[in-house]
């Protein structure tokens, strides 16, 4: 089961982006701006945005849109944690933008598109955790700091895998960096 699990999602559409440069604890990479369905919340940590955010999105994405459309799950779920305003956004399918997307049935949940961005990576696997988020959190900026790169807004998880997997997870930080005249 876990086998066809990890095969099946390798199947699954991935938010595209571009390789830069790849360092020895990081990578740098350039995303295009994509569609996204979004929730804010007031969560706190991962496991809080999570429980909350995930079934509200997945709802949309199931049919709970004024089309009653299915929509197919992309990865990864973005999951970005403020000290006041925490925010987790499903990446909609590269055929949708704002203007094709049926309208949520949950006024919670807002289509947007994220801006173009350079963003530092650094990837891990295992179940994530809030204190395995915080220590790879903190590697990443260390590391960004021993390469003098600057970067802006919150660290970000992204998570690539259904809770059902065991084997060949992937999880990533992320944070944008000023990096146009590199």
């Amino acid at each position: 089961f876990q086998i066809y699990t990890a095969m099946s999602i390798k199947k699954t559409e991935t938010q595209a982006y571009q390789l830069i440069r790849e360092e020895k604890e990081f990578e740098i990479r350039y995303y295009p701006s994509a569609t996204m369905a979004m929730i804010t919340s007031s969560s706190k940590n991962y496991k809080e945005l999570g429980n909350s955010g995930f079934k509200k999105l997945a709802g949309y994405i199931f049919g709970g849109n004024n089309d009653k459309k299915q929509i197919a799950m992309t990865a990864p779920v973005h999951m970005e944690i403020g000290d006041s305003v925490s925010s987790m956004s499903f990446v909609m399918p590269a055929n949708y933008n704002k203007e094709n997307l049926p309208l949520p049935n949950n006024s919670e949940i807002i289509l947007k598109s994220s801006p173009d961005e350079y963003v530092a990576v650094i990837q891990f696997g295992c179940f994530a955790s809030n204190k395995i988020i915080e220590k790879k959190t903190a590697i990443l900026e260390s590391a960004l700091k021993k390469n003098h790169l600057s970067y802006y807004g919150h660290f970000r998880y992204l998570g690539y895998n259904p809770p059902y997997q065991l084997l060949g997870r992937r999880n990533e930080i992320i944070v944008a960096i000023h990096w146009e005249n590199k």
